[in-house]
This record gives C-alpha cells, sequence and structure tokens, in this order.
C-alpha cells in the first residue's frame, strides 16, 4: 500500500504527457512485480496510437519490428475495456500469436485507463516474476494506478492545452503586430506559416492561393519547413487535393494517413511535395465573398494526428493571413488613390500654368511678326510658334494621360512599351530612334492593336536596320483627342525604296492593318529617305 501510494504521488507530479505516461507504465511493473508492461493509447478506428513498452531492450524492439496497433489479446481489451486477467494468453480465442523475435509471454493481466469517463488507453502487464501468476490482489492494484492514472492524464492534458494555447496566443500577438506595423503581405503569410508551423509542431505548413479567377488551381504562395523549396510556387489543381474543400467548401479537411489518403496523393504528386507525410490538415483561407485559399499543415509519417482543438487554432491563424492580405489590399489601394490624387494635380498645375504661359508666349511672339522687318527673321520666330504650338499639343496630351484611369492594372501601356521596343531596335539600328507619342494612347487603344503597333515599330525599325543605311529614324504615334484614329509613321533619312518590290515584312505590315480596316502607305519624301504610315480606324467607346 505504501508503493502504491507513492507511485500515485509520483505519477501526479507530473505536468508534461510523455513523462505521465512513462511513470504509469514503470509503476504498474513495479507494483505488480511484472517482467514485461506497456500502455497502449487508443486512437482513431479503435486503434493503438501510441504503445510505450517496458521490458524489451531497445535493440529487441527494433528487430521485432513494427509496434502492436490493438489486434489480438490488446484488441479485445479495447473492444471490451474491463479488467482482464489470465493464466495464459495464449489460450484465449482473441490471441493473435507473437511476430518474429518477441519474448514469449503466458501470464497476463490488463485494466482500461479512463479519462472523465472516456477509455483513454490500456495499461498492459505479462510475466508476473516467480513463475506465478497475476492475483486479484495485483488486479485490485493496477485499477487503483489506472484510476489515478486517468486524474494525471487529464491534468497533463489540461496543462498542455493552457501551454498550447498560451504558445498560440503569443503567436497571434507577433503576427498582429506585425501586421499594423506594415509588414509586406508575402511577409506576414511567411511569418504565419513559420508560426503556425512551431505552434502546431508541423514538419511543413503552406499557404494556397487562388491561381486563377475561378479558383480551379491553387498556387502554393510561402511554404514553411522540411522540403518547403519543393513545395513553395508550385501549382496543382483544387479538385481531387486535400484542399480543395477547404478552399471549395470552406471547411477544414483532415488526414491522419496520407500514404492512405487520395486527396493527399493528389495535392503530393501536383506539387512536388516529397512523399513520407502522414497526419495533414488543410483550413480555408478566405479572401472574399469568391475567392477562397487554404493553409494546409502537415506531420511527418508516424506521428500523431492533428486533434479538434488544434485544427480551431489553425484556422484561426488562417483568419489572420485572411487579414494580412486584406491590409495589403487596402494599403495597395491607398496608395493608388494617392497616386491619382498627385496625377490629377499635376495635370491640374500642367494645364492652368503651363499650358496658359505658353500660349501667351506664342500669341505675343505671332504678334510680333507683322513689325519684324527681316524676312529670315519672321521665318525663325514663325517656326518658334510653330514648336510652341507643338509642345502645347503634346502638354495637353499628357494632361489626357495622366487624367485618364489607364493605371496599368491591366499591364504596361503603350507610352512605357514604345521606348522598350525602340531600345531594342537600337542595338541593330546603331542609333537610337526618335520616338514621340501624341494623343491618348493608352486610354483608347484596344490591348489587341497595341500588340499590333508595337510589332509594326519593331518590323518597320528592322527593315531600317537591314536595308536603309539610315543614320536617323523617327517614330511618331499619333491618337488625336477625339481618339477615332491611329497613325504609326516611322521615317528614315536612308537610301530610300528606289525600285525595290514590296513583299515580305510590309506585305505583313499591310495585312495588320487590314484585319482593323486600316492601310499601309509607303513614301519617298522630296528629302529622301523613306516614310512607312500605318493607320488604322479605333473603335468608338
Amino acid at each position: 500500500m505504501h508503493s502504491l501510494l507513492d507511485a500515485v504521488t509520483n505519477i501526479g507530479r507530473g505536468l508534461e504527457l510523455p513523462q505521465v505516461l512513462s511513470s504509469i507504465v514503470d509503476a504498474a511493473v513495479t507494483l505488480t512485480d511484472a517482467e514485461y508492461g506497456a500502455l497502449g493509447v487508443i486512437g482513431d478506428g479503435q486503434r493503438l496510437s501510441q504503445f510505450l513498452p517496458v521490458g524489451i531492450a531497445d535493440d529487441l524492439a527494433a528487430r521485432i519490428g513494427q509496434a502492436p496497433c490493438g489486434r489480438g489479446i490488446l484488441g479485445e481489451l479495447i473492444r471490451n475495456p474491463v479488467a482482464l486477467r489470465l493464466t495464459d494468453l495464449t489460450r484465449h480465442p482473441a490471441s493473435f500469436g507473437f511476430p518474429e523475435h518477441h519474448p514469449p509471454m503466458r501470464t497476463f493481466l490488463g485494466v482500461p485507463v479512463r479519462v472523465r469517463g472516456e477509455v483513454f488507453g490500456n495499461l498492459y502487464l505479462t510475466e508476473k516474476r516467480g513463475g506465478t501468476g497475476f492475483d486479484s490482489e495485483d488486479e485490485a492494484v493496477l485499477a487503483t494506478l489506472a484510476n489515478a492514472a486517468g486524474v494525471a492524464v487529464d491534468n497533463a492534458r489540461l496543462y498542455h492545452d493552457s501551454r498550447r494555447r498560451e504558445r498560440w496566443l503569443e503567436a497571434l500577438s507577433e503576427i498582429t503586430r506585425s501586421l499594423f506595423a506594415g509588414t509586406a503581405a508575402r511577409e506576414v503569410l511567411r511569418l504565419i506559416a513559420r508560426r503556425a508551423c512551431e505552434v502546431a509542431d508541423a514538419d511543413l505548413t503552406a499557404v494556397l492561393l487562388p491561381a486563377e479567377a475561378d479558383g480551379a488551381r491553387l498556387t502554393v504562395e510561402v511554404a514553411y519547413g522540411h522540403d518547403a523549396e519543393h513545395v513553395e510556387g508550385a501549382v496543382l489543381p483544387a479538385h481531387g487535393s486535400l484542399v480543395g474543400p477547404a478552399a471549395g467548401a470552406d471547411e477544414p479537411a483532415t488526414t491522419a494517413d496520407a500514404g492512405g489518403d487520395l486527396r493527399a496523393h493528389a495535392l503530393g504528386h501536383e506539387s512536388g511535395d516529397p512523399q513520407g507525410y502522414g497526419p495533414m490538415v488543410a483550413v480555408p483561407l478566405p479572401l472574399d465573398a469568391s475567392a477562397c485559399g487554404a493553409l494546409r499543415l502537415s506531420r511527418r509519417a508516424g506521428r500523431p494526428a492533428f486533434d479538434d482543438t488544434e485544427v480551431a487554432l489553425v484556422s484561426r491563424f488562417s483568419d489572420q493571413a485572411a487579414i494580412a492580405l486584406e491590409l495589403a489590399r487596402r494599403r495597395a489601394e491607398s496608395e493608388e488613390l494617392a497616386v491619382l490624387h498627385e496625377r490629377d494635380r499635376i495635370a491640374r498645375d500642367l494645364h492652368d500654368l503651363a499650358i496658359q504661359r505658353l500660349f501667351a508666349t506664342g500669341m505675343t511672339l505671332q504678334s510680333a511678326i507683322r513689325m519684324i522687318e527681316s524676312p529670315d527673321a519672321a521665318e525663325r520666330v514663325s517656326r518658334a510658334v510653330g514648336d510652341l504650338d507643338t509642345t502645347v499639343q503634346i502638354i495637353r496630351s499628357t494632361i489626357f494621360e495622366l487624367r485618364s484611369a489607364g493605371d496599368d492594372r491591366g499591364g504596361p501601356g503603350l507610352r512605357r512599351r514604345m521606348p522598350e521596343t525602340a531600345r531594342l531596335a537600337a542595338q541593330s539600328l546603331g542609333f537610337s530612334p526618335v520616338l514621340r507619342i501624341d494623343g491618348p494612347v493608352d486610354s483608347t487603344v484596344p490591348a489587341e492593336v497595341a500588340e499590333h503597333v508595337l510589332a509594326v515599330t519593331a518590323e518597320a525599325l528592322s527593315n531600317i536596320a537591314r536595308h536603309a543605311r539610315a543614320r536617323r529614324a523617327d517614330v511618331v504615334l499619333t491618337v488625336p483627342t477625339a481618339g477615332d484614329v491611329l497613325t504609326l509613321a516611322v521615317t528614315d533619312n536612308g537610301v530610300g525604296m528606289g525600285a525595290a518590290q514590296h513583299t515580305g515584312g510590309l506585305a505583313n505590315l499591310r495585312s495588320r492593318a487590314a484585319q482593323y480596316g486600316g492601310t499601309l502607305t509607303v513614301e519617298s519624301p522630296a528629302q529622301g529617305g523613306t516614310r512607312l504610315v500605318w493607320r488604322v480606324p479605333l473603335p468608338a467607346d
């Protein structure tokens, strides 16, 4: 009795669950003078999820192989959780035999361990020392120890849950601070993946976002943990994968064994995720009313499955990830709005200050022409007035573009892509062509027409490089304010067309214009060289 009280006291001191479970088995073997003992923890499917043996050396356990899963006599106690005492377990109808290298065992005593009325596991003892069998006193002692063990396990579980919730709260607090500090969305997602992996004791965490508008495929935006480099950036179909129900049905999806779950196989195969994972959980990551991603955590094969508490806590992490993405989106919209306001201010200043001053200067010069006696001087002033008019047109075009809705969300516009085309052509020309863009090209030119404009420009400059032997090339892209026609003129000062046939590249340019009801003309200016004019009508708004 004194030994039993000491054992109960020692068990009650422990707060870490592995320590408590180990001390229970040691106490049971000592109190009953058994040679072998074990504690089996019951998991899903009425199978043993953990098996803690005492009395079998590590090298012998390695030779025996896989731990028992709950068949035979062990399964009998799981199916019928009452004390079981046998003088020869091999004669019991449920006896399943022993694997190779297993030591012989005959006498047996087993009792269930209950936690709050539910069977947590079973205590197994075999081979009482001295060659005798276990008696009713051993059974009573073991039953008393099992009751104390149930209380100790419950306390350890409560302590474990308390510590786990504390770590989750600390992690959530760190993520919240990062959100309000203005950290980039991707870095916040990486922090969420890392902290979720650490606190949930997972081996791999992945944040998956929709790769397409319909959510048919998901992209691993960030990953953290073992083999994360093989997963990050992968694109996988939502249908048939473990994350599909989370992203589509807005509910968590779990599996205790990825090796036997076809949904997990689809995820692993599609993402390049290495095999060897067992328990997995995927929870929804809501983005907006129509889109949803997923947060997925994985543990290596053989590790415990994610319990309900862990799934709920992972879902909270997913909510934090959704908040991070929403804040990043709102921050980007705020910055974009500030840029638009600045554009409007610049456009207003250009209109109210620059254009008015230029226009007044042009009027003053125009009125002064009549008072200039020298014809040469009058001609030079007239050209200056013309240059001012051209400058006013360019500024007005710029003002229109600044105030237009074109903000490159669908990709860079022609004003940004045309200079790149000219820069690439300069490598073969040997000089940089002069580029001028007039009018609201970004806001009035459709995307498909813009692609043709870039192709025509590149082809025209390529022809100049191959055939013209020119030292200058001018590219002028014009769209009037009315936005009804687009004109692209490419002029060079080379040797000219002469009697050459208009075939090959020119035929391709003419065909591109004809697709939109436009024209291509090739002219020979009086000062020499060649002028190519590509003109197409633009659709009305």
